[in-house]
């Protein structure tokens, strides 16, 4: 894992901060919380006599914006969003492929199989590509739990081995993206679960936006962006683009 001292991490992927909220920009390879064996950042806060609690979760291979609350009573305000999909979320990811469409909606419900392991609720090659839509019938779903979830994408950038999407979860499960995008064949690049390629020093998984309410600011929308770093955008020894701004600027 990233090693690291609190106020120096702090301080370092600080993105910004009101006397009710923290939010920062996790490199890749740090828990946010939870993870057994781990120091992860509320556990490295509390060290300090920081409490921290919190909003959402991302994977520790997935860098990029977490949101934490410094009270309760923000983090109630600020969870039900979540809890009730109001959230707007926009991650970048890379795929280690090619052939993904402009646009594409992933519709595939979630369960957990061995090892507590996130899976596509249905036999892999009962997924159907429909145009741009991924999907399962109601008939080919394996017996036991499943989550529908939804997972919408864009596509930046092409190159002759990778992908660019922006992806929004619309739903929010536990792997969904990782799990979606893997499931129909575009595994994202460096993903432990699901690439097995040496070459890649991480995940390409960053969480880039977020859009919710927050009652007690001014205006209340808390409009939030953590900028991919260079590690982001090298696959293995080639970095996919020179400007990263200019990508991203007309999302």
């Amino acid at each position: 894992m990233v090693q690291a001292d609190w106020p120096e991490l702090r301080n370092r992927c600080l993105i910004t901060e009101d006397e009710a909220i923290l939010a920062l920009n996790k490199p890749a390879g740090i828990s946010v919380t939870g993870e057994r064996h781990d120091t992860d950042i509320v556990e490295l806060a509390a060290e300090h006599d920081e409490r921290l609690y919190p909003v959402h979760r991302i994977d520790k291979v997935t860098s990029g914006l977490v949101l934490l609350a410094k009270d309760l009573a923000a983090h109630g305000q600020l969870t039900r969003q979540f809890n009730k999909r109001t959230v707007d979320k926009t991650y970048l990811a890379i795929t280690a492929s090619t052939g993904l469409p402009e646009h594409g909606v992933i519709e595939l419900p979630l369960g957990i199989g061995r090892k507590n392991r996130v899976r596509i609720a249905a036999p892999r090659e009962s997924i159907v590509r429909d145009g741009d839509l991924w999907h399962v019938e109601e008939r080919d779903l394996l017996a036991g739990k499943n989550y529908p979830s939804r997972t919408e994408f864009t596509t930046l950038l092409r190159t002759e081995d990778c992908t660019v999407l922006a992806v929004r979860p619309i739903t929010g499960r536990r792997h969904q993206i990782r799990v979606h995008l893997a499931w129909i064949g575009h595994a994202i690049a460096g993903d432990p679960l699901f690439d097995k390629s040496d070459s890649r020093s991480r995940t390409h998984l960053h969480s880039w936006r977020l859009r919710l309410e927050a009652p007690w600011r001014t205006p209340t929308q808390l409009a939030l962006e953590a900028p991919p770093g260079q590690d982001f955008w090298t696959i293995g020894t080639t970095s996919l683009t020179d400007n990263p701004a200019a990508l991203l600027s007309d999302l």
